[in-house]
């Protein structure tokens, strides 16, 4: 019988000159090729690429990075304080126009730094806006202590916002982050998550409340300095605070609600 020239015909046992029961060959060929395929597969994977190896720990760091990344990072609340610090000092020696133009030309400064680095700037523009509102209403009241005023209400119209939303059943903390990484608004129907959205939400009104409180007092009484710490002191460690309880919330609520996960 002549020898079949197609490979997919060929014995390659027979083709070695090898005696092999009936399919043994191809059996062990088979085993062999899944064998050598696990093997693969093993090596690409790294050995701690279990994804229920601490999965608590991961999602926490992906819902820090997420919030962050919305602040500019860290980096970003940081640079956030620098057109204060150099503000107050600038004005005290030199003056208003001065203090002004330092401010300004130090968030421009940071928008230029972030340009070249690659980093993303939507955070650095923002910023660049509000020292500019700031810096036109400390121009138009002629004092220093103009320039916190835009900050000043927009803590009460942020604490007023968050308030509402505790009151109507949206909590701010949980919509923004529906919104933020598309699990939409499904966890309303859950009574667990609701509370745990609404206690992260109280604890943003809290932090907007206690800056128009404090910051307001000292700007009636005209301490530009104390108003200027203030700023600062209840800034992004505050802000620092307000996330990790938000992202607490999220991790205890499980992203989804109960009667998702549960399916």
């Amino acid at each position: 019988m002549p020898i079949p020239h197609n490979d997919e015909g060929a014995d390659p046992a027979a083709a070695a000159g090898l005696r092999m029961p009936p399919g043994g060959g191809r059996h062990r060929l088979r085993e062999s090729a899944e064998h050598d395929a696990r093997d693969t597969e093993a090596e690409r994977e790294p050995a701690d690429s279990d994804p229920d190896d601490y999965p608590d720990e991961v999602r926490e760091g992906e819902i820090q990075q997420t919030l962050l990344e919305q602040l500019g990072g860290i980096s970003g609340l940081v640079y956030s304080t620098l057109p204060v610090v150099v503000f107050v000092p600038a004005n005290t020696l030199w003056g208003l126009t001065v203090g002004i133009w330092t401010a300004l030309a130090t968030a421009a400064g940071i928008l230029v730094w972030r340009l070249a680095r690659h980093a993303p700037i939507q955070p650095a523009i923002s910023g660049f806006i509000g020292v500019a509102v700031c810096a036109f209403i400390a121009h138009r009241t002629g004092a220093a202590k103009g320039y916190f005023l835009f900050g000043i209400w927009a803590s009460l119209a942020y604490a007023g916002v968050f308030l509402v939303s505790l009151l109507v059943r949206w909590p701010l903390a949980g919509v923004i982050w529906g919104v933020l990484n598309g699990h939409g608004h499904e966890w309303r129907s859950d009574r667990r998550a609701m509370r745990l959205y609404d206690l992260a939400t109280v604890v943003w009104v809290v932090v907007f409340v206690a800056r128009y409180l404090v910051q307001n007092h000292f700007y009636d009484t005209d301490s530009t300095g104390w108003l200027a710490a203030a700023r600062i002191g209840m800034g992004w460690p505050l802000t620092a605070v307000a996330l990790l309880v938000t992202v607490w919330a999220v991790r205890r609520a499980g992203h989804m609600p109960a009667s998702s996960t549960a399916d």
